[in-house]
């Protein structure tokens, strides 16, 4: 793949920010007014304090075009020196839908994600959704996704509707990802601490970096990836809390058998997986990286959010890794998971 180029004009490999978002107003219409809706929104309420849930707002209004339109998108990513950005969904699965609304959210998002890529084909790649509550039909949003839109895979959740992603009924879903080489992003929306951490917006800074944790636990500990060792899991902030404080999971697997799920340690399954650098500071990235390994990480902005960042390349820098490590990280990770081992 020859590397498209900038308004800056920067030499050596593309640049890859693989956190990247969407907003889909066609979805959101077809939910709109519903009881399901309407809950769902409640429950958002109880999870933050009325201060963040203004700033919410606000945030959204004031991003709109950049989660909807191309130009205000490529802008920021020659501002940022990225080259190429993977565009996922705005977080929101709706995984509450019946069957048939969910099936056609899922067409909705895919259609729109794919239309928006084909903007900019050389600088966006594109991942969808999928109805997980409803696993058949799941496999073939999935299948559509990558063969008839062009997707490179699927974002998720960290739950579904109360169910853990390692929930067996998923399967199917990871077995067609697996067989596709399709990209499963674990992005977290929400906290299921709820009101515990509504003050201070500590759902999001707190809990949804516990979320992810739970949820790649899950999928460690129940041997979700011993039974699926080709599927490419991609987590978004680092992993959230797994990664520093894996030490206490080995533990548990090595002294006590009702915590021995899974075939290796639990420590062993990082390397299985893939995670976008977006944990801030040069210290937790050089953790980071000698946790899972440099050729386990790929960049993240969260663009274009304020928890994200819009300086990816000078916090990689700043973490003084070794050349080759830098640019597997800045770029060359993130196209071996695009683009290697995709049969369709």
């Amino acid at each position: 793949m020859s590397a498209p180029r900038n308004g800056q004009h920067r030499s050596g490999p593309p640049v890859v920010d693989f956190h990247g978002h969407l907003a889909v107003p066609a979805a959101d219409a077809l939910v709109a007014g519903t009881p399901g809706f309407a809950a769902e929104l409640a429950a958002e309420q109880r999870a933050h304090s009325p201060a963040s849930l203004a700033v919410n707002r606000a945030q959204l209004d004031r991003l709109r075009p950049k989660l909807t339109d191309v130009s205000e998108r490529l802008a920021d990513l020659d501002a940022m020196g990225v080259d190429i950005q993977v565009v996922g969904p705005m977080p929101m699965h709706h995984y509450w839908t019946g069957r048939a609304t969910a099936v056609r959210l899922a067409r909705t998002v895919n259609e729109a994600v794919a239309g928006h890529r084909a903007l900019a084909p050389e600088r966006l790649y594109g991942l969808g959704t999928v109805p997980l509550q409803h696993p058949d039909a799941a496999v073939t949003a999935l299948e559509e996704a990558v063969g008839e839109y062009g997707l490179h895979g699927i974002s998720v959740s960290t739950s579904v509707n109360g169910r853990e992603l390692a929930d067996r009924a998923h399967d199917p879903v990871w077995a067609a990802a697996e067989e596709l080489g399709a990209v499963v992003f674990v992005h977290p929306w929400g906290c299921s601490l709820g009101e515990r951490l509504a003050t201070h917006y500590l759902g999001n800074t707190v809990g949804q970096p516990v979320e992810t944790a739970v949820a790649l636990s899950h999928l460690i500990f129940t041997g979700v990836l011993d039974r699926f060792p080709r599927l490419k899991l991609v987590a978004a902030h680092g992993g959230g809390y797994l990664p520093t404080y894996i030490g206490r999971s080995d533990h548990a697997w090595r002294v006590r058998e009702d915590a021995r799920g899974c075939a290796e340690p639990p420590s062993a399954y990082l390397r299985r997986m893939w995670f976008d650098a977006l944990v801030y500071t040069p210290r937790a990235l050089r953790h980071l990286v000698a946790e899972v390994g440099a050729d386990r990480v790929v960049l993240g902005t969260d663009h274009p959010f304020d928890m994200g960042v819009d300086d990816p390349l000078a916090r990689l820098d700043a973490a003084g890794l070794a050349p080759p490590d830098r640019a597997a990280i800045a770029g060359g990770n993130a196209l071996d998971l695009l683009l290697k081992g995709r049969t369709r």
